[in-house]
């Protein structure tokens, strides 16, 4: 159990990192990146939502021309995307915050719109999305997904590598680390997850080889950056993209306690491991009550098993943050609806002041300030801006 004297707003040392607060901006797509690059918006919104000390996670940066699932998200695959990332890193450092580059391949959740030459997505697997779930295609029209082609397994080795070429990029950007997303349904969540993942090779059937994709990306990118500069995203209980599993809890306990032993093997640890919590869903969050005590457990029990620090997301106000912090359930909360409306979300939760309302359907719009960096700050005042 926590202590009452450490809350969302103790100070915590996260392997190098010294923050000054556990109020952590989660990765969210946000589709602002015309031709895969983040512009000046991008620079505005990261920096808008930057304090002394705070943690920020980038929306998922493609690692691969192969990685997209959404219209304009940003790479970190490309010179061009690596210059332009400068700029945003620069300024959040500059107030004195801290960030890291996520990582993504959103696999088989894409559209053969999005691939080169038209060809099918990539995955672990042949088998396509369910007509349950749909995405938003290239002309921001939704739709269903195409069939994915499962990878070889020499490709599968060729993805690694990219993932690893894609963290030397992000750090040659400035950033202070990446976030490996193995999370939501996507190219690494569709290897873990039993329901996806029919491969017959090295990488399919046992839990070892479900698990041998994310360890061999692990192994690359930390034998490049060191542990204490890495994150990962794991939900092992959400079904978004019909990535379900005969057995989250212990899936999730497999890949954890595999985590530990790299980092035993390595002698230091990740700087956190990060989990949504099961009551996240696509289109918002459970009441909360509903499973609330399966949650709890199974919450718990990856908190307890994992040996470093925990940050937790999926659905937190700030009283729930509050009090997943100070009961020990988790080290840091990360928001994501909540940040997108308050750029000064940490000041407002400091003072207990009321929030601005999001607006979903402003959320994966091209639009570089409407519902992106126009929500008002409490003083009426965007500081950025107010800047000389």
């Amino acid at each position: 159990m926590g202590s009452a004297s450490v809350d969302l707003f103790a100070p915590v040392k996260m392997g190098k990192f010294h923050l000054s607060h556990r109020v952590v901006l989660a990765p969210m797509t946000r589709c602002r990146a015309i031709g895969e690059l983040p512009n000046p918006a991008h620079v505005h919104y990261y920096s808008q939502r930057t304090t002394e000390g705070g943690l920020l996670l980038t929306e998922g940066n493609l690692i691969s021309n192969t990685a997209a699932g959404f219209p304009n998200t940003p790479g970190i695959y490309t010179e061009q995307q690596v210059e332009a990332w400068k700029k945003v890193v620069d300024a959040v450092h500059a107030k004195g915050g801290i960030v890291f580059c996520q990582l993504w391949h959103v696999g088989r959740a894409s559209h053969q719109d999005y691939q080169p030459d038209g060809a099918a997505p990539i995955s672990s697997t042949n088998q396509i999305i369910s007509n349950k779930f749909i995405t938003l295609l290239p002309d921001d029209t939704w739709g269903g997904f195409s069939k994915p082609r499962a990878l070889e397994t020499a490709e599968v080795r060729e993805v690694v590598e990219q993932y690893r070429q894609a963290a030397v990029n992000s750090i040659r950007a400035g950033f202070d680390g990446v976030e490996i997303h193995g999370a939501h349904g996507y190219l690494i969540d569709q290897f873990l997850k039993d329901s996806i993942n029919d491969r017959t090779d090295v990488y399919g059937g046992s839990t070892d080889n479900r698990c041998r994709f994310l360890l061999e990306i692990l192994r690359a990118v930390i034998a490049e950056l060191g542990m204490d500069r890495v994150g990962l995203r794991i939900s092992p209980a959400i079904d978004h993209n019909d990535a379900t599993d005969p057995d989250p809890f212990n899936l999730g306990v497999a890949i954890i306690e595999r985590v530990n032993k790299l980092q035993s093997e390595f002698g230091s640890k990740l700087a956190y491991l990060h989990v949504t919590e099961p009551r996240f869903t696509a289109t918002g969050v459970k009441k909360y009550g509903e499973d609330e005590e399966e949650e709890a457990r199974l919450m718990r029990a990856w908190r307890k098993a994992y040996n470093g620090m925990f940050l937790a997301s999926g659905g937190y106000t700030k009283e729930l943050g509050m009090k997943a912090v100070i009961d020990g359930d988790a080290d840091l909360i990360s928001y994501g609806r909540l940040f997108i409306s308050n750029p000064d979300l940490v000041h407002r939760f400091r003072i207990d002041a009321q929030l601005n309302a999001y607006h979903r359907e402003t959320f994966y719009t091209s639009d570089p300030v409407i519902g992106y960096t126009d929500y008002p700050f409490l003083d009426g005042k965007d500081m950025e801006s107010a800047r000389p």
